[in-house]
């Protein structure tokens, strides 16, 4: 991708508290980004297993979805999320977690969005997510 739209990412990380809160990153590869979520003491949720928390598992695919919107359709504002179903498939565990979002189509207003987060192994998904977002400023 573009210089612009290495900028566009970085402005939306820098943007969202909450992307900060979780220590979120991501990286432009080409066309294809990639979210990136170091694991944390304080985003564990089951201290027994130990296992990330489902609700921060949930919220990094749903700024994956936005950061993914953020370099593909601009805005001044951060786009809204209309709704979203995440799927659980596995305990996300106490390590590193990557997510990649997949926009099937972004209509006038709206835009449906895929994500998929794992650990290990990619073709191992431990959650997805499947979200349509209200588009700001189009």
């Amino acid at each position: 991708m573009s210089q612009a739209a290495a900028q566009r990412l970085e402005a939306f990380l820098e943007r969202v508290p909450y992307v900060r809160f979780l220590g979120m990153r991501a990286e432009l590869a080409g066309d294809e980004m990639t979210a990136i979520l170091p694991f944390a003491p304080h985003l564990i949720g089951n201290v027994a297993l130990p296992a990330l928390h489902g609700g921060v598992i949930g919220a990094f695919m749903e700024m994956t979805a936005l950061a993914q919107l953020s370099v593909i359709a601009p805005s001044p504002k951060v786009h809204k999320t209309i709704d979203i179903t995440i799927e659980y498939l596995r305990p996300g565990k106490a390590q590193v977690i990557y997510a990649r979002a997949d926009v099937r189509k972004i209509g006038r207003q709206i835009a449906n969005v895929h994500v998929e987060a794992w650990q290990d192994h990619r073709d191992k998904p431990a959650a997805a997510l499947r979200g349509h977002f209200l588009l700001s400023g189009t």
